[in-house]
């Protein structure tokens, strides 16, 4: 029995239909990721992952099948319950998504007063913790556009911890990044995985990266999602 069996769940599909605008997109969706899991799931270009992604912020609802996320029951989830879903799912963006008319300090600021933090000394420490943790403290004044890529992509990660959530949503965090930027990148992902104990969830199409930073593998192809054998030569020729 996989070690896996001992811990709990933070996302559990069970034959999950998801559709999108009364189009089906996948269909028989099943797969578990237990806490402290590092999974990858992967597909050519409209194969279903980002619409995977999409059902665990409560952004495309579920209709059909069973899907829990972070102890929120996705399919009998309430408008007013998406905020409190989200603040449990830590998301990293492929374009990073900052706020490009502010700078790093009130990029992250904004977040938790959105999310209920109060007083300025809680969410000033809070800030320069993440900060610390991806390696941005001296770039706090800076505005976005001041940044490279992978230092947008740091402080892209310090919003998604930034409310402590055990699991981390990233949607091709690389994409826009040179190789050597996007092995950086998952170096600090893999350090707060195994430093913090977060669960990382990450849609990738880079081979390169999967190889060197090992874990699961749910492929989507074909209008199903299927996990693949950790051993298993993996075809990465037509993922674009």
């Amino acid at each position: 029995m996989p070690e896996t069996d001992f811990l709990p769940a933070l996302i559990t599909f069970e034959e999950v239909a998801i559709i999108k605008e009364e189009n089906l997109i996948l269909s028989g969706v099943s797969f578990v990721v237990h806490v402290g899991e590092w999974v990858y799931l992967i597909g050519r270009v409209g194969s279903g992952k980002t619409s995977i992604v999409k059902t665990l912020i409560g952004e495309i609802p579920i209709r059909s099948g069973k899907a829990l996320a972070v102890g929120f029951d996705l399919r009998r989830l309430k408008r007013r319950q998406i905020p409190y879903l989200r603040r449990e799912i830590g998301v990293v963006f492929q374009d990073f998504q900052l706020l490009m008319d502010r700078t790093v300090f009130d990029n992250l600021a904004f977040v938790l007063k959105a999310t209920g933090w109060r007083g300025k000394k809680r969410i000033e420490g809070r800030i320069y913790e993440v900060l610390d943790q991806v390696g941005m403290r001296s770039k706090s004044h800076k505005m976005p556009h001041q940044l490279s890529g992978g230092e947008q992509q740091r402080i892209g990660i310090a919003r998604a911890i930034l409310n402590h959530p055990p699991l981390i949503v990233a949607d091709e965090p690389t994409g826009n990044l040179d190789g050597e930027t996007a092995v950086e990148i998952l170096n600090l992902f893999s350090e707060l995985h195994k430093n913090h104990g977060l669960t990382i969830f990450m849609v990738t199409h880079n081979r390169g990266l999967v190889q060197r930073f090992p874990g699961r593998i749910l492929r989507c192809e074909g209008g199903r999602c299927t996990e693949l054998d950790i051993h298993q030569e993996i075809d990465f020729s037509d993922e674009r």
